[in-house]
């Protein structure tokens, strides 16, 4: 795998225990309104960036942030993962929208979320 095997990491969900006050936290931190505003998820845009608000951490059960790294071919990506120490915590899944999503767990225990739009 080589550095041109990722678009780098441009989606960050972050579990919250009060999404109203987490979103005012956030739309004032970015200086915008979330584009996407539900009970289960709020999300943003800003420069690039795709920052997601989930509350009670969503039905991933987050605890601590997770930032996802953009890939053209999610399943290839995994393998390489796993090939190189990695474990598959959640194999990769269409999340709506044609979107895929994964997470593995590299050999110190920290998450490491894949996206791949089709």
């Amino acid at each position: 795998m080589t550095s041109s095997s990722t678009q780098g990491m441009k989606t960050v969900l972050h579990p919250v225990s009060d999404l109203a006050r987490a979103k005012a936290v956030y739309a004032a931190l970015l200086g915008a309104a979330p584009q996407t505003d539900g009970p289960h998820y709020v999300g943003f845009e800003a420069a690039g960036q795709h920052i997601g608000l989930l509350p009670g951490g969503g039905p991933q059960g987050l605890t601590t942030s997770l930032a996802y790294w953009h890939v053209p071919d999610i399943e290839a990506t995994l393998a390489a993962l796993t090939a190189a120490g990695a474990t598959v915590k959640e194999p990769a899944h269409d999340v709506g929208g044609g979107r895929l999503v994964a997470t593995a767990i590299d050999p110190d225990g920290n998450l490491i979320g894949l996206l791949q739009d089709r």
